[in-house]
């Protein structure tokens, strides 16, 4: 996929135009020579298939909860981004469209964004979604990890029963951009009482709007979804997270299933209809199996290192950071990681290849992928290390980021260096992630989802991902979120690229294709940033 439409859109909007969800059919793509046999998801709807049944999904880890708007995990929008939905969307291209929303303009100051709701969208327990609702959880979303501290001077109002306006002290370049994406920590519209009985961590209850809903949670075994047989599906084509929804199976179940072994198995036996996160060294396994389509998903992630920056860490140090970045060899790490150039890119951005044509930039080219281990050696003993033992913690939920883990501990005792691997589980992992109070440990080797502007990405949030503290970061990101459209705000990224190789608050790796797995029977598989099941049949 890729931006070729945004800048469009997103002048489009500024310009009080509201943006329409429109149908977009693709071919499909292969991942490449080397790989022919796989097949790239591509937004080609077609719907006609078999109604019922149910889906089987091996998932790779298991979200530490399952509220989209406070959870910074993935994996959390990608189970309950099927049952909640958000006043916008994004289409295939990127264009935000409506969706909860029935339309939507900007005031000529820029200071008022009005919302207008479509009427007779019902909640999974019959009530009808109305604009106190819409008020209680865009308020609530604004001031968690979603909005980013961009809304702090603005606020979701009731005008009427179907109609909501933001109103802002200053135009916010983001605001319908942090909306619309449908990743970490989405803008979920929930009814107004689960707001307001929710506590610090989660919602009580899990009560959307979307074709599926919430029906249990088994922890350490599945999430299981059904139909919502009220739901009041949109009359646009369906076309990347936008346009029309249909559940055509009756039953989803997420199954978590660690072991990468056990999901490659169960999807040859036909146990799992869809396995998330085939290992890389599996994907020619799969293919020579007629029963199950590889399913190449493009701009999937970013593998990235984040620096425990606590005062009285190493790492606070910015020339223990230099001498890291320094001594990695970015594409080595990648091939330890992916097994194979085709599933990676050697990419110095902050974004990723794919939104290339609205962000790119050449500044910190020269100050990636160095790998010069002697200057390395030298700046750490310049950073004052003195022999103690560093702690990398990671993962195996994510075996790609735990086989880059190791790469990382092997390098670093290459030069001297005393490193120990703490692996934990996806859930334990995240949570020392986030909070300061668990922060015993050095470096973070993690990945990222698709952020859709720069602004959004975990390691310029203060408070989150090794706890960055710059007075110059903060100016530069109030910069580019008050300029009056994102469009103007796109000279600030090479000033934010200038800081992130100065500062280096994380080290980015490169970037890389998911590979999914989905049995000969299911049918119309998509992916847009996450996971996409309505629309999808089962015909076994």
């Amino acid at each position: 996929m890729v931006y070729k439409n945004i800048l469009k859109g997103i002048s489009l909007l500024f310009l009080l135009a509201v943006l329409i969800a429109c149908g977009a059919d693709s071919e499909d793509t292969s991942a490449g020579e080397e790989v022919d046999e796989t097949e790239e998801v591509t937004e080609d709807v077609t719907g006609e298939a078999e109604n019922g049944g149910e889906l089987r999904i091996a998932f790779s880890a298991q979200p530490p909860v399952l509220d989209p708007q406070v959870d910074t995990a993935i994996i959390t929008a990608e189970i309950m981004g099927h049952v909640f939905e958000q006043l916008v969307t994004t289409d295939s291209d990127y264009n935000i469209v409506p969706m909860l929303a029935e339309s939507f303009e900007q005031s000529d100051d820029g200071l008022t964004i009005t919302f207008h709701l479509r009427e007779g969208i019902l909640f999974h327990n019959g009530k009808e979604m109305k604009a106190d609702d819409v008020v209680a959880s865009m308020n609530r979303w604004k001031d968690g990890p979603g909005g980013r501290g961009q809304f702090s001077n603005a606020i979701f109002e009731e005008v009427d029963e179907y109609t909501v306006d933001l109103v802002m002290e200053e135009p916010i370049s983001t605001a319908l951009v942090a909306m619309s994406q449908g990743t970490s920590s989405f803008a979920a519209i929930y009814p107004k009482e689960e707001v307001e009985n929710a506590d610090a961590t989660s919602i009580q209850n899990y009560i959307g709007t979307g074709p599926f809903k919430f029906e249990e949670w088994k922890q350490d075994h599945y999430v299981k979804l059904v139909k919502f047989e009220d739901y009041v599906p949109l009359d646009d084509p369906a076309d990347g997270l936008s346009g029309k929804k249909e559940a055509l199976v009756d039953e989803v179940y997420f199954e978590f299933v660690t072991d990468p072994s056990t999901r490659v198995a169960g999807i040859q036996s036909g146990q799992y209809d869809i396995v998330h996160e085939v290992p890389y060294d599996n994907v020619k396994q799969l293919e020579n199996d007629e029963n199950v389509n590889n399913q190449i998903l493009p701009g999937a992630g970013t593998l990235i290192l984040f620096l425990n920056k606590h005062e009285d860490r190493l790492f606070n140090n910015v020339k223990a950071r230099e001498a890291l970045s320094t001594l990695i060899d970015m594409e080595e790490m990648l091939f330890a990681a992916f097994t194979n150039e085709e599933f990676y890119t050697v990419n110095h951005n902050m974004m990723m290849p794919h939104q290339e044509e609205l962000w790119y930039s050449d500044v910190g080219k020269d100050r990636y992928n160095i790998n010069n281990p002697e200057l390395a050696k030298e700046l750490f003993e310049e950073a004052g290390y003195d022999g103690e033992t560093l702690n990398i913690l990671t993962s195996r939920d994510y075996e790609f980021q735990y086989n880059a883990a190791v790469y990382l501990q092997q390098t670093l005792e290459s030069i001297g260096i005393d490193v120990e691997l703490e692996v934990f589980d996806w859930a334990t992992h995240l949570d020392y992630m986030v909070d300061e109070n668990l922060y015993d440990y050095d470096l973070n080797m993690i990945w990222l989802g698709y952020k859709p502007e720069p602004t959004a990405h975990h390691f310029l949030n203060v408070g989150i991902s090794g706890w960055t503290d710059s007075p110059e970061l903060d100016e530069l990101k109030q910069k580019f979120v008050t300029q009056p459209t994102l469009e103007d705000a796109i000279p600030v990224y090479d000033e934010l690229q200038d800081w992130f190789y100065t500062y280096i608050p994380a080290i980015k790796i490169g970037d890389y294709n998911r590979i999914d797995a989905t049995r000969s029977s299911v049918e119309n598989y998509q992916y847009q940033d996450r996971m996409i099941l309505w629309n999808v049949s089962n015909n076994k």
